[in-house]
């Protein structure tokens, strides 16, 4: 009898949702138009929500019920991925759409949504169940978990759960970061937080552990002595696309490697957890970002490079720079591009580099993991004095499409013994035909269920503060202008390449 991939949970589309409403912090923002209602929209579709099941949106804005279901009608109509929009299917679904115009400050909003919810359990028959998600301005967050743990919101009676979701960023350093973890512990358990970190969720992501785990092939090799390096990129095409304002503050480093690519780089390196369950996932996850070795100020510059997009004519294009988009300062040191070389100090990978890079107003958008393995350790064949064998590659593609790609070497048609690089290619569309779930769909059943696998929890996010808060340092104390020291539509500054170069290494063209 074949054995199951303990790898491949059979239940995770078949555990269903329990009854339940969602109460959405910020219902009138861009992510719950974008991400959160088209989400939810196709697991009614899909079948996956309960009969009791209910949503209540809660911004400023004064809107009634039905202004609301229209508004969110738009929304899903215009960003719904992939899928068909079935008109009676929304009216069924719409009738579980609720909302509520209040403040985060307010305390009578909260005495409101309380009664609000009592009302709604009783109509939708949703159990009190209740998923509170912030998708507010950050700053927002503890103002919001207070107000729901002094109007009683925060724990369920007679059997019911209450579970808050947090939008990353989970703090602007090391400081705001415990600030924030005081303010949503003061009501709210561990276990009933879910950070959410929407890389997590996609697909191939995921898929790492699958790889890595369900296939004694890949497992084996998958240490210092056979792997080289690591390469993690991030690359965006667009620019700050009118958020100038709030990037000017956040940077690319904070923006994409403390949370998203340090979580990939863990879920690559992590050791295997003894079984397949939130805390001993979560655990090992924790146990490498506490391995990532802690710069010192003066070795900064060594393993890491800052850069900012400066004005350039692309493809006949022009493109401004950074600081010449709205709401940019002149004199903005943000940077919009981070190389960091991680070193993670156990067993497994002593000695192996991981480099990770993001960067906004970059050639293309792509988002990969390149393993790189060692040179064989030597050589047969050479042709005219140069080893024609290259290094094997192992290339994790999470978007803009998933899938996996395995290069070697092969000998090239034709007389003598020339190799040349060839690729295996799996891609998750062709392959298994399907639709793919989107990251939101994932987690938000996740959250629903009560499975906390891919969610972060306060240790990791204290670890990844630890690992970038050194790097912030330096490079908020600088008093030279570098900037801007990268063109629109290039790979980023020359000193990232030379980061690498210092091993022999280059960055792989995505």
């Amino acid at each position: 009898m074949a054995q199951a991939n303990p790898f491949q949970d059979p239940l995770r589309f078949e555990r269903r949702v329990p009854p339940c409403a969602v109460v959405i912090f910020g219902a009138n923002g861009d992510l719950t138009k974008r991400k959160l209602l088209p989400s939810l929209y196709r697991l009614a579709f899909e079948r996956r929500l309960p009969q009791g099941f209910a949503v209540v949106g809660i911004s400023r804005t004064e809107m009634s019920d039905e202004d609301f279901r229209k508004k969110m009608e738009a929304s899903v109509k215009e960003f719904l991925e992939n899928s068909p929009f079935d008109q009676d299917l929304w009216d069924d679904f719409a009738r579980g759409l609720f909302y509520l115009a209040g403040d985060v400050g307010d305390d009578a909003m909260y005495q409101r949504l309380s009664a609000r919810l009592d009302e709604i359990a009783q109509a939708r028959q949703t159990a009190s169940n209740t998923l509170f998600y912030l998708s507010t301005q950050p700053s927002h967050y503890g103002t919001a978990a207070r107000g729901l743990g002094r109007a009683g919101l925060a724990r369920g009676a007679n059997g019911a759960w209450r579970r808050l979701v947090v939008e990353k960023p989970f703090g602007h350093d090391q400081t705001s970061a415990r600030e924030l973890e005081l303010a949503l512990h003061e009501h709210f358990a561990e276990e009933q937080l879910y950070r959410i970190d929407h890389y997590l969720g996609k697909e191939t992501v995921q898929n790492i552990l699958a790889f890595r785990f369900g296939n004694p092939l890949f497992e084996p090799l998958w240490n210092r002595q056979y792997i080289n390096s690591v390469q993690i990129t991030a690359a965006e095409s667009i620019g700050v696309e009118g958020r100038g304002g709030y990037y000017q503050e956040t940077g690319a480093l904070r923006d994409m490697i403390q949370n998203h690519l340090l979580q990939v780089l863990a879920t690559v390196a992590m050791e295997p957890s003894a079984v397949f369950e939130a805390t001993a996932v979560r655990d090992e996850r924790a146990k490498l970002l506490r391995s990532i070795r802690i710069y010192k100020p003066s070795e900064v510059d060594q393993h890491a490079v800052a850069g900012q997009y400066g004005p350039a004519n692309a493809g006949g294009k022009e493109l401004v720079g950074f600081r010449q988009e709205e709401g940019v300062d002149a004199k903005a040191m943000t940077d919009t591009y981070a190389a960091v070389e991680f070193q993670i100090e156990n067993w497994r990978w002593a000695g192996v580099p991981f480099y990770v890079r993001t960067g906004k107003r970059m050639p293309k958008r792509v988002t990969d993991i390149a393993i790189r393995f060692n040179h064989v350790p030597h050589s047969l064949f050479m042709t005219e004095g140069v080893d024609t064998a290259r290094p094997n590659l192992l290339i994790l593609r999470i978007q803009p499409e998933e899938g996996i790609s395995l290069r070697f070497s092969s000998k090239q048609p034709g007389p003598g013994m020339k190799l040349r690089p060839v690729s295996m290619d799996f891609n998750y569309g062709s392959s298994f035909g399907s639709r793919t779930p989107t990251a939101y769909e994932t987690l938000l059943v996740d959250a629903m269920i009560g499975d906390a696998t891919l969610y972060t929890r306060q240790d990791m996010v204290e670890a990844s503060w630890e690992a970038v808060q050194p790097i912030l340092n330096v490079w908020g104390n600088r008093t030279d202008d570098p900037f801007p020291n990268y063109e629109a539509g290039s790979w980023g500054p020359k000193a990232a390449d030379e980061l690498l170069a210092r091993r022999g290494n280059e960055w792989r063209l995505a």
